[in-house]
């Protein structure tokens, strides 16, 4: 029997503290990175979505970040691929490949082995689906969402209005729940995947603190220039949490501190739906707490992990 390549996935809510982390751990498991956040795809957002900055970047090779512009889309299949490239070429250099992230159907797709068929856009359809949406609200899309596929309701961000219109759109057009469209085949490698945990009021204050930061940092700007190079306002990229807020706000939408209050209230909203990707009584993830220790308890897993592989292999 082939052995299946080891990677190690570090996972778990925003704001949970798996950046900096994975820049601690990395170098001294002789790992190099692979983003599995979506929203790190994108050059020029790099104050809303967090991203790791330029000295972090430079501590540790990674990948999959900073690899599209604003106007372009990164499917889950593209991703698939571009992952199994990534994790190929790591090992090919006697490095390990450490995935870290919290976009879990990102990460579900990679060691689940999820097969995600490609369905053409139906411009017309879609449209029709924003005029509803014009009409009557995004609140009658995520109801029809909810009886359409009651699955992928539970999971999806029901304030990204792009992602609920585009499941609809696939939806109607196959004649197929889209959770049921995603078959799953061997996973091409042996992971192990550890989740990082806090409570849940912790996050929640970590969450308004990196707002809050965000803000001071330059938010607004970073905004703005997207903006000024052309980059429109209702593309899928500038719908994700905080981009759309400070658009309204540059519109005169909101105030400052409204749009602020909003992006924490969505945040909190979007842990709450992340949990349903990686839960606690998931017997695939290994759960420590983001302490003091978690370095040391993560070297001994990975050190674990890659010495049994070994053995198994002599």
């Amino acid at each position: 029997m082939v052995e299946k390549p080891k990677i190690v996935l570090l996972v778990g809510a925003t704001a949970v503290g798996k950046t900096s982390l994975a820049l601690e751990v990395a170098p001294e498991i002789n790992a190099e990175i692979i983003s599995a956040d979506s929203r790190l795809f994108y050059r020029g957002m790099d104050i809303g979505t967090a991203k790791p900055n330029r000295d972090e970047l430079k501590l540790v090779p990674h990948h999959l970040i900073d690899i599209a512009n604003p106007d372009e889309i990164i499917s889950l299949g593209t991703y698939k691929t571009m992952v199994s490239e990534c994790i190929e070429d790591i090992r090919s250099r006697g490095k390990i490949p450490l995935l870290v992230g919290g976009t879990g159907q990102y990460i579900r797709a990679v060691v689940e082995g999820w097969s995600v068929p490609e369905v053409e856009p139906d411009i017309k359809l879609r449209t029709e689906i924003e005029k509803i949406m014009g009409e009557s609200g995004l609140g009658k899309l995520t109801d029809w969402l909810k009886i359409l596929d009651p699955e992928y309701y539970q999971k999806v961000d029901l304030h990204n209005h792009r992602r609920i219109i585009r499941a609809i759109e696939v939806i109607l057009t196959s004649g197929l729940p889209l959770s049921s469209q995603r078959t799953k085949v061997e996973c091409p490698y042996d992971y192990l995947m550890i989740g990082l945990r806090r409570h849940r009021q912790e996050l929640y204050r970590r969450i308004d603190e990196r707002i809050d930061l965000m803000v001071i940092s330059g938010f607004e700007k970073e905004v703005q220039n997207l903006i000024e190079n052309g980059y429109s306002c209702e593309l899928p990229s500038m719908s994700a949490i905080g981009y759309t807020e400070i658009i309204q706000y540059l519109r005169g939408t909101n105030s400052l501190d409204e749009a602020i209050m909003l992006m924490k209230r969505r945040t909190h909203l979007f842990l709450r739906r992340q949990a349903n990707w990686f839960k606690e009584s998931d017997p695939m993830i290994f759960w420590i707490d983001a302490d003091d220790f978690a370095k040391s308890r993560i070297n001994e897993m990975v050190q674990q992990h890659f010495l049994l592989g070994a053995q198994n292999g002599s």
